[in-house]
C-alpha cells in the first residue's frame, strides 16, 4: 500500500477543509499511519511464528491461531484507514467537477469570443488554486464525508472489540479445535506490547471521531448562523 500516494490526495482535497479537518488529517497520519508502518508492523511481525501451543499435533497451533485471530490486527486497521479516508476524496470529486464545470463555462465563452482574453487566461490558473468555500453542494459533501468517517472508525472500532473479545490481548489462550488432542494452551508473544499498541490505536480513533464531530457541529453551527 502505498500511504505517500494516499497522503497526497487527502492533502489536495484537504486544501478546502476547514482547521479541524487539517487537524484530523495530521493527527491520521502522524499517529495511525506513521505508528502503522514504524512500530506496529513489526510488533505483529512474529505474530503466527511466535504463537506456540504445548502440543506437537500436526495443524493444531495452525487451527488455534485461526480461531483467535481470525484477522490480522495490522490488516484491520490497514482496512479501517483506508475506508476512513475514502470519504475525503467525495470532496475532491466534487470541487473537480465544479473545477470542470466552470473551466468549460470560460472556454465557451472564448469560443464565442474566438480567442482567449488575458483575464480569461488568469482566471483558468485561479481555477487551478482556488479554495472553494464550504457552502452550496460543497458543504452537504463534505458532511456527507465527516459522517461516512465516524460511520467507518465506529465499525471498525466495533469489530475490533468483537473479534478480540475487548482491547486487551491475553497471554495464554485454550483451544479444544479439532485436530487437537484436547484442550491445549497456547501462548501469545509480547501481549502487554500489543495491548499498548491495541489502546493507542484505539485512542487515536477516538480523536479522530470527536474531531468529526467537533467539525460536523461547527459546520451545522455555522450554516445555522449565516
Amino acid at each position: 500500500m502505498s500511504w505517500p500516494a494516499l497522503y497526497a490526495q487527502l492533502v489536495g482535497a484537504n486544501r478546502h477543509s476547514t482547521s479541524l479537518g487539517k487537524v484530523w488529517l495530521s493527527v491520521l497520519f502522524i499517529f495511525r499511519v506513521m505508528v502503522l508502518v514504524v512500530a506496529a508492523e513489526s510488533v505483529w511481525g512474529d505474530e503466527q511464528s511466535d504463537f506456540t501451543c504445548n502440543t506437537l499435533q500436526p495443524g493444531c497451533e495452525n487451527v488455534c491461531y485461526d480461531q483467535f485471530f481470525p484477522v490480522s490486527h495490522i490488516r484491520l486497521w490497514s482496512l479501517q484507514l483506508v475506508f476512513v479516508s475514502t470519504p475525503t476524496l467525495l470532496v475532491s470529486m466534487y470541487v473537480a467537477y465544479r473545477n470542470h464545470c466552470d473551466k468549460r463555462r470560460l472556454l465557451q465563452s472564448s469560443v464565442r469570443a474566438t480567442v482567449l482574453s488575458k483575464g480569461q487566461e488568469e482566471e483558468l490558473e485561479t481555477l487551478k488554486k482556488r479554495r472553494l468555500p464550504i457552502a452550496g453542494g460543497l458543504w452537504w459533501t463534505y458532511l456527507c464525508s465527516l459522517l461516512f468517517k465516524m460511520l467507518f472508525e465506529g465499525g471498525f472500532m466495533y469489530a475490533l472489540y468483537v473479534v478480540y473479545d475487548g482491547f486487551q490481548m491475553p497471554r495464554l489462550v485454550r483451544c479444544d479445535q479439532w485436530p487437537c488432542p484436547n484442550l491445549v494452551d497456547c501462548f501469545i508473544s509480547r501481549p502487554t506490547e500489543k495491548t499498548i499498541f491495541t489502546v493507542f490505536m484505539a485512542t487515536a480513533s477516538s480523536v479522530c471521531m470527536v474531531l468529526n464531530l467537533a467539525e460536523l457541529a461547527y459546520l451545522v453551527a455555522k450554516a445555522i448562523n449565516s
